[in-house]
This record gives C-alpha cells, sequence and structure tokens, in this order.
C-alpha cells in the first residue's frame, strides 16, 4: 500500500491554511489536517470549510481531546472529519467513549503518543482497544530539544493497526520513516512553511514512494548549533526567544559577515587592555570575544592591533561595552566588530580584570561558552543551555517568515495575512 502523505496545517489563520493545503494537494498530499492551532482558532467551521473545498481527500481534526470522548469525535464527524485525533494520554474511559463515537458516525480514531511515559506498551494496549491509527508524535516543543519521532516510532514497532509518524518531518526524515514502516508520514512545517507548498509537498510525495534510508555522520552538538544559526538572522533568534537576548547600545558596527561563535568573556575597568589582549590567546577559531569595560565609552580597551590578532587567530568577531580606536583600519578589516563608541584614547595595561567569568555586556548578561550572533541589525546573546533549543525555534521562525513572504508577494498585505485587528487584545 502506498504511504499516505497527510499535511499538518499547524496555522491560526483559516484563509491562509485553505491557500496552503490547495497548494499542498497538487503537491501530492493524501489528508489534510486541521491542526490543533488552527481547530482552535477557527473552530469546526474550518473542518466543514475543508470538506467542502476537498471533497475527495480525508479530512482530519486534530483535537488531541483529552476528556468528552464521543462527544468531540462527534463534533468533528458532523464537519466532515474522517480522522478525529484523541490523546493517546486519555483515561481509558475517555478512549472508550470516544470508539463508541467514532464507530456511530463512520470515522477513525488516531491517538497521539505524544508525552505518553512508555509507548510500546501503551501503543499496544491502544490497538487492543480497536484505535484505528496509532502516532508516534513528537510535539513541537520536544522536537525544539532534539527528540526524534523516528526512534518513538521504532519503539513502538509493528501493532497490527495503521501507524503514523509526526514532528518535524522534512522530505529526508519522512522517507526515513516511511522506510522504518509508517503507513502515514504528517509533515507539517517543511510543507507549510515553504515559499512553494506544491514543490515542497512534490518534494515529499517523491520521497516517501522511493524511500531511502542515508547513513548520517553524526555532528557535535556545538556543529550542529552553529550550522542552525548560519540560517538565522539577530531578530530571527530574539523572536525565538520571545524578544529577549538583544544588546543595547552598539551604534557602532563593522559586520562585514555574520558573526557566530560562542562567547569568550573580559571584564576590565577605565580602557585597560591587558586582559583583552590576553584573551586573544584563551579563544579558540570561532569564537566571539565579548569585553565589558564597565560601561566607560571615553578610553579604549581594543585597537588595531588587537583586532589584526584576532583576525588572524581566526575570531567569529569582537563586542565591547565600551569604546574602539582605530576604526579607519579595523573597518578594512573582514572580522565583525561592535563597539559603543569610537574614542582614540588608550588605557594602560594595568592587568586588571578577569576572563571568563560571568560579565554585564550592552545589558546583558553573558557567560563564557554562551552562543553570540551577531549581524547588521545587532548582536543577541542565546544562553548555553538552551542554545540547541532556541536556534530550532529561530529556524522555525525564519520558515515562518519565507512563506509569509510569498503570500506578500502574490498580492496580501502584512496586516491582512497576520489578522492583526482579529488578534488585537480587548
Amino acid at each position: 500500500m502506498q504511504t499516505i502523505l497527510q499535511t499538518a496545517l499547524d496555522l491560526t489563520e483559516g484563509d491562509r491554511a485553505l491557500q496552503i493545503a490547495a497548494e499542498a494537494v497538487r503537491g501530492g498530499t493524501d489528508w489534510i489536517e486541521a491542526g490543533t492551532p488552527l481547530v482552535k482558532s477557527e473552530g469546526m467551521n474550518i473542518i466543514r470549510t475543508l470538506r467542502k473545498t476537498f471533497p475527495d481527500k480525508h479530512i482530519v481534526a486534530d483535537l488531541k481531546t483529552s476528556d468528552t470522548g464521543g462527544l468531540e469525535v462527534e463534533m468533528a464527524a458532523k464537519a466532515g472529519a474522517d480522522v478525529v485525533c484523541i490523546l493517546a494520554s486519555a483515561d481509558d474511559a475517555v478512549i472508550r467513549d470516544a470508539l463508541r463515537g467514532a464507530a456511530l458516525y463512520g470515522v477513525e480514531l488516531m491517538a497521539d503518543m505524544m508525552n505518553v511515559k512508555n509507548p510500546a506498551a501503551r501503543a499496544k494496549e491502544l490497538a487492543e482497544m480497536g484505535v484505528q491509527i496509532v502516532n508516534a508524535h513528537v510535539g513541537i516543543d520536544q522536537q525544539m530539544e532534539g527528540k526524534n519521532p523516528l526512534d518513538l516510532l521504532e519503539e513502538i514497532g509493528k501493532l497490527g493497526v495503521k501507524v503514523a509518524a509526526a514532528g518535524g518531518l522534512t522530505a529526508e526524515t519522512a522517507a526515513e520513516a516511511a522506510a522504518a514502516g509508517a503507513d502515514i508520514v504528517i509533515v507539517g512545517a517543511s510543507i507549510v512553511k515553504a515559499a512553494d507548498a506544491e514543490k515542497a509537498a512534490r518534494e515529499v510525495r517523491n520521497a516517501i514512494d522511493s524511500p531511502k534510508v542515508v547513513k548520517k555522520v553524526t555532528e557535535s552538538l556545538d556543529a550542529q548549533i552553529r550550522k542552525l544559526l548560519e540560517e538565522v538572522t539577530a531578530p530571527n533568534v530574539t523572536d525565538a526567544m520571545y524578544r529577549k537576548g538583544s544588546m543595547t547600545g552598539l551604534s557602532v558596527i563593522h559586520s562585514p559577515k555574520k558573526m557566530i561563535g560562542k562567547a569568550v568573556t573580559v571584564q576590565t575597568f577605565g580602557g585597560d587592555w591587558s586582559k583583552p589582549v590576553q584573551a586573544i590567546d584563551v579563544c579558540k577559531e570561532g569564537e566571539v570575544l565579548v569585553i565589558s569595560n564597565d560601561q566607560r565609552c571615553d578610553i579604549a580597551p581594543w585597537g588595531e592591533l588587537a583586532t589584526h590578532s584576532a583576525c588572524i587567530k581566526g575570531l567569529s568577531g569582537i563586542i565591547i561595552d565600551g569604546a574602539v580606536r582605530d576604526w579607519d583600519d579595523i573597518i578594512e578589516m573582514d572580522i565583525p566588530v561592535y563597539a559603543k563608541s569610537v574614542q582614540p584614547n588608550a588605557g594602560e595595561p594595568k592587568g586588571f580584570g578577569e576572563i571568563n567569568a560571568e560579565i554585564s555586556c550592552c545589558g546583558q548578561s553573558v557567560k563564557p561558552g554562551d552562543w553570540i550572533i551577531g549581524d547588521k541589525s545587532g548582536v543577541v546573546v542565546i544562553p548555553k543551555e538552551r542554545a540547541y533549543e532556541i536556534a530550532r525555534r529561530a529556524v522555525e521562525v525564519h520558515h515562518t517568515e519565507i512563506r509569509i513572504r510569498a503570500e506578500i508577494e502574490k498580492g496580501g498585505t502584512l496586516g491582512s495575512l497576520q489578522q492583526l485587528l482579529r488578534w488585537e487584545k480587548h
């Protein structure tokens, strides 16, 4: 049997969802899912609209039901759904009632395994109870922390019922899921956030129709974080952090290329340039030197020779909470430098201060090993303990912008696409 491609419309705007669904269907999508955000935003009317618009396609209502199983199945079924999603972690009484409703109204029940403590055991129980589809689903927030639906799919194994896989799947990983035995692959962002959803869906369709598993070389976590950050901008990262992490006051910017790297921190005082220069020897290639000059901008702890030395060492960039000098020479170099001001006066190398201690720099706390991203928009600090998660979230922000940009080019406006009036606080 051909693997089913299900496109998850995890948006909040009905008009946009319908347009993307039409593109996805042209690309080979079999089942159309009204994702949980869409159902919460638009209610059962979006199910009715999808049924009317795509009469020959399976419509999936991702309600993530946890109570009143029969009632919610009835609502979705009467609106036109063919499949209704319920949480696998729901009480057995809820599952049984949902199954009774599904039998009465002729729809299938899909149990979502997200957050289940013992997936293999619970999947077996659900299959024995009569659930028609078990979904090896890793939720969006879990994906951001590196959890993988392919691992969950393997853990669940063969059940004798249809098995779906969902959670950040791309054309490549969807093919791996199909090769691992998934009857249904559920793809959201890779299609929904693509500038051309039809093309993206076709790529997934082709991949799962001829699935190949490619042995991957495992990258270090640092390499994965850097690769993700190379795809995004500093504003993408602040959006992913709910508008946090941005340094302030950096009005002197030389940004010949994007700056990405782990922080080596320096605390100095009154333009003392001894510790900042010593820190170059501490840095590894690709790291970012972050210097606090105790907010003084009348005397510079950094200049052209230090910049030249950092450039030769292979640093990704330098940030100075204070002044920099020799600016005419620095802007000729291929290394990003950010500062608060330009000041010809230099301090004395007295050796005050400390290297690789937690510092305050331009309004942000910076710890050694925190990730830094900088471009012409400015600099953002990413706490090291959340770096992978935030980088993944920033990529999702970037992909969302790609799709919105494409819709603007087709005649939409930013205000209408975002439905700003609808979401204003009252």
